[in-house]
């Protein structure tokens, strides 16, 4: 019995054993079949990025080396649209209006979402209705409609100053004058605090309680746990927030183009450098220096996000 069993034993093993070289090229092909439909259903991605996104990237480069008016071919100019920058007097002063847009908006716009975060963090009654309100302008903000409403309200007779004329203060045109243009730009843009709002608020759902009742308990207010619990276990959010935002700040472009009327406003006080960037491609039809312009401002955003990348270190503080 025993002799019997182990030769039905060997002649099973022996079996599967024949049997399994022939099922290893059933998987095999099973799996390259499933790659083929994966890259299939992958090709339109691939193509768009060929096409619509790596395509114009190579065709700008080689645009800003030459002269080209959209009308004839383009002539080879060397760095003659990059030398032209350094005397080109409207892109100094746009970048300067960019600049001050970014450096002053995104900070007020991250410290107004923190605020709110903070407060609807300590359990609001209908939370999610609070946080959709509270969104909603980041999903409308880079409208034509918010951008034409935002005139309105900044207008010379818009509610800004219907409401001034209430106290008896005399109101001027916000969006018209030098000096304010600007400022509502910036305000607008502080007003779209909701998509960094709703990461901060997820960020402090994350910090443990333990912390905040281990530093009431050494005596420690509610401003010290601020600054020693919150802002210390929050800085990667912050950090995260902040680069998103300066991104998407150095590429502001519809606000400026509908407050402004796609001028610049008065004395190019909202200049920014898209507007002159669009400016000079589609109303001078200079889309060579308009190429080198937009090359100019890919390595502006590439310079700041490496520093801020680079400073991380310093100021950033993970779990680990």
């Amino acid at each position: 019995m025993g002799a019997t069993r182990e030769r039905t034993v060997s002649a099973q093993e022996a079996g599967s054993a024949a049997d399994s070289p022939r099922r290893r090229p059933r998987r095999g092909g099973r799996r390259s079949r499933e790659g083929l439909a994966a890259y299939l259903f992958l090709t339109p991605w691939f193509a768009g990025l060929l096409f619509i996104t790596i395509g114009p990237i190579l065709a700008s480069l080689y645009f800003s080396f030459t002269d080209y008016t959209l009308i004839g071919d383009p002539q080879w100019v060397g760095l003659d649209n990059y030398a032209k920058m350094l005397t080109d007097e409207r892109l100094h002063s746009s970048l300067g209006v960019t600049f001050v847009y970014v450096f002053v908006s995104v900070p007020l716009q991250l410290a107004m979402a923190l605020a709110l975060a903070m407060v609807l963090d300590r359990g609001v009654r209908g939370l999610p209705i609070y946080r959709s309100v509270y969104y909603l302008p980041s999903l409308l903000g880079s409208s034509v409609a918010i951008a034409i409403l935002w005139r309105r309200v900044f207008g010379a007779d818009g509610l800004i100053n219907q409401v001034l004329a209430f106290f008896g203060v005399d109101g001027v045109g916000w969006v018209s004058h030098p000096d304010y243009a600007l400022g509502t730009l910036i305000v607008l843009n502080v007003w779209t605090f909701g998509a960094p709002m709703v990461i901060f608020l997820a960020g402090l759902r994350q910090i443990p309680r333990m912390y905040y009742e281990a530093a009431a308990v050494d005596g420690a207010g509610r401003m010290r746990q601020f600054f020693s619990v919150t802002v210390p276990l929050l800085t990667p959010i912050i950090f995260f927030n902040l680069v998103l935002q300066m991104i998407n700040a150095f590429q502001t472009f519809t606000q400026a183009f509908v407050v402004s009327g796609g001028t610049g406003g008065p004395s190019d006080s909202t200049l920014f450098y898209t507007l002159y960037l669009y400016q000079t491609g589609f109303g001078s039809f200079e889309m060579g220096y308009a190429s080198a312009m937009a090359w100019l401002l890919l390595v502006i955003i590439a310079g700041f996000t490496a520093v801020n990348f680079l400073a991380s270190k310093y100021w950033v503080f993970y779990g680990d």
